[in-house]
């Protein structure tokens, strides 16, 4: 589940419940963009699963300890504060299912209360500010930034892909899921919000300001004195496979037989965008990804529908790095697998779960339900892709500029197009 916050590299898929997927990452702007563009991409109208489903007591389940905790604390507690409230039977249950939900261990997986439900429905739902950042979870769970993203508040900010988040306005984020994180970032267009990040050994704090969030989506430009065709794609929206439709026409038109595809800092999005894109580069019928149930459903094998236009003799090559995430890297895996292009960067993040949302009287249980895998079966959530050719981006104090001048990756892979090398 960006913009406005994204807050955990989130895919929503309801198997014969809705016909869409996103494969995405939860935006942190302001509220919560699920997929990518914040205008553009926004989740709307997802259907929450609450019909149907088993309350069949487990009869193989020893619950008495549970009982006699419930009926000490009915009986014995004693308030010792006056801002003390006794929680209902409702508020209570709540608590044993976070609590249950959290044994699990997976940062995807949670509860959440009616009030944070109401949030997070109204994040996927509508328009909203914020600072324009990706989140997931990172080493030790902890909550890190997957990408700012482009000409938003975050990034002019500095804050990088990589960083740690160590608290929100003060408030520690040990412990803290990436939805009790976008309701801590979330806020009025104008209002500042403050960070301290952790960044290879240094602490720095950050504020913010929150604005509207306006991604691009895409980007393309041709360079003469390489030869080189570069499309940027930013975030998969609903309407990113139309819009590389028209990049790629231009990209056909140039004459060029070299392209690249930068998916560096992109989070994710629909998946149906990803696979849209891989049917120019992968023959009808190719691989491009599995939703994986492990026995428990059947698999869903996503596949190319064949669109091709690629030049003959063509070379593709993939920028990806730790901000490449969901929805990129599964248009990236596919590539790689089918050695239909050659990545290039850092490794990607390594998001590849599925979420399914389930509503629970008033509160949503997000539980992971499938994994995705490559052609080649790698669990895109173990490790993330590692890139045929590593290339990280230089320090320096000097930015990069439009035309790719002190993009240490990019140069790399036009060295990579240009000479083979």
């Amino acid at each position: 589940m960006v913009e406005e916050e994204q807050v955990a590299t989130t895919t929503f898929t309801m198997k014969s419940a809705i016909g869409y997927a996103l494969v995405a990452v939860i935006f942190f702007v302001g509220g919560m963009f699920v997929g990518g563009h914040t205008s553009s991409s926004v989740l709307t109208n997802v259907p929450l699963l609450s019909d149907g489903l088993d309350a069949t007591p487990d009869a193989s389940v020893d619950m008495s300890d549970f009982w006699k905790a419930w009926n000490t604390l009915n009986t014995q507690y004693v308030k010792t504060h006056a801002s003390t409230t006794i929680p209902t039977a409702q508020a209570k249950i709540f608590g044993a299912i976070q609590g249950m939900t959290a044994t699990y261990g997976d940062p995807y997986t949670v509860f959440m209360p009616p009030a944070a439900a109401k949030v997070f429905n109204d994040n996927i739902s509508g328009n909203f500010t914020g600072v324009g950042i990706e989140i997931g979870a990172g080493k030790d769970n902890a909550l890190t930034v997957i990408a700012p993203l482009k000409d938003t508040p975050a990034e002019r900010a500095g804050i990088k892909s990589g960083d740690e988040i160590v608290s929100i306005d003060g408030k520690s984020t040990e412990g803290m899921t990436s939805d009790d994180a976008v309701s801590a970032i979330r806020g009025p267009k104008g209002t500042t919000v403050t960070f301290v990040m952790a960044r290879a050994g240094t602490m720095l704090t950050i504020p913010v300001v929150r604005d509207t969030i306006q991604v691009p989506e895409i980007e393309n430009s041709n360079d003469p004195a390489t030869g080189v065709y570069t499309i940027a794609l930013y975030e998969f929206t609903a309407n990113s496979a139309e819009l590389f439709d028209t990049a790629f026409a231009d990209f056909q038109k140039s004459g060029s037989t070299k392209l690249i595809i930068d998916l560096r800092g992109n989070p994710g999005g629909y998946l149906d965008a990803a696979v849209a894109i891989a049917s120019h580069f992968l023959p009808k019928g190719t691989t491009v990804v599995t939703e994986d149930y492990e026995g428990k459903a059947q698999n869903d094998v996503h596949v190319s529908a064949g669109t091709g236009g690629l030049p003959t003799g063509t070379k593709v090559a993939v920028l990806m790095d730790q901000g490449s995430a969901s929805a990129s890297e599964i248009l990236s895996g596919a590539l790689q697998d089918n050695k239909a292009a050659t990545l290039i960067g850092t490794r990607s993040f390594g998001k590849g779960s599925v979420q399914q949302l389930i509503q629970l009287d008033g509160g949503n249980l997000k539980v992971t339900v499938a994994r995705w895998l490559t052609p080649s079966g790698k669990n895109i959530s173990d490790g993330g892709l590692t890139p045929d050719i590593q290339s990280t981006l230089a320090t320096s104090t000097t930015p990069i500029t439009p035309d790719g001048a002190g993009d240490t990756q990019y140069a790399r892979a036009v060295q990579f197009l240009t000479t083979g090398q």
